[in-house]
């Protein structure tokens, strides 16, 4: 995250970053497994680290590391502060505030590996960031940007049966709306005009079925009542009538009740390397 939300809107993006750690937690491992990296890392940067999915995932990965843990949002790093302490790892994590959109970062020491996990295209200035990346990173240190096309999609694509393609057409008014110009970029070129070279890219795919997983219906649950925040005024009337009827846990069309839920979603790993 970049800016610091208000409270309400803190707390339920916190909600939608913990669900989405859990149900993609076995992705995640796989792309920190895939990182072109000689030696495991001891000191690691997760920049815009929301509630600690990277930061966990990696903790995990590499046992002997450190993470600096970046983010704009102090709910967010506060609860970051509370898993690290119920795994036991307080020790091994720091917390410092920050928007990364603004010059002169405050000091985060000389890591081995920077991540940075779904937080560039927050940016309104994102080549300024790389550039402070590479500058950070002493010659050979890895930089690690994991970005996602779009927001994840819960429904079959001819649901709800009353409307057909409801959710398609909620996430294009949303898009309409508020656009973010660097959500589903190319991120090799911008890394190479930082001065990066680009040693490896991957998208990974991600279904999982609700079946498979029972957090999967409280991720499209939390995930979809933000779409509605953003969206509602804008829909037609019988649209929204009908994400109202999904949304409604009491009701007989809750999203809760259906069983053709899954997470379908595409995340992109770029792995740049500071070569001089």
């Amino acid at each position: 995250m970049t800016h610091a939300p208000h409270h309400g809107h803190d707390a339920a993006q916190a909600e939608i970053l913990d669900l989405d750690a859990e149900v993609l937690a076995a992705k995640i491992a796989e792309i920190t497994a895939w990182l072109p990296l000689d030696t495991p890392p001891r000191r690691i940067v997760d920049l815009g680290s929301g509630t600690g999915a990277g930061t966990f995932a990696l903790l995990d990965r590499f046992p002997e590391a450190h993470v600096t843990a970046v983010d704009s949002s102090a709910g967010h790093l506060r609860r970051l502060r509370d898993k690290a302490s119920a795994r036991g790892a307080a020790a091994r994590v720091r917390t410092v505030p920050a928007d990364l959109d603004q010059t002169g970062w405050p000091d985060l020491g000389t890591p081995d590996l920077v991540w940075a996990s779904a937080s560039l295209h927050h940016l309104a200035r994102p080549e300024q960031a790389l550039r402070a990346v590479h500058r950070m990173l002493p010659v050979g240190g890895l930089f690690a940007v994991v970005e996602l096309a779009g927001f994840p999609r819960f429904l079959p694509e001819d649901a709800p049966e009353d409307r057909p393609g409801l959710e398609e057409r909620c996430h294009a008014v949303g898009d309409h709306a508020g656009h973010v110009p660097h959500r589903g970029a190319d991120w090799g070129p911008m890394l190479a005009a930082a001065g990066f070279t680009v040693e490896g890219e991957q998208r990974v795919t991600v279904h999982i079925e609700a079946a498979d997983d029972p957090a999967v219906g409280a991720y499209a649950l939390v995930s979809l009542r933000r779409v509605r925040d953003k969206v509602a005024d804008a829909l037609v009337p019988g649209d929204r009538a009908a994400l109202d009827r999904l949304l409604d846990t009491d009701g007989p069309r809750s999203i809760l009740r259906r069983g053709d839920l899954a997470v379908r979603t595409t995340r992109t790993v770029w792995a740049a390397r500071r070569t001089g």
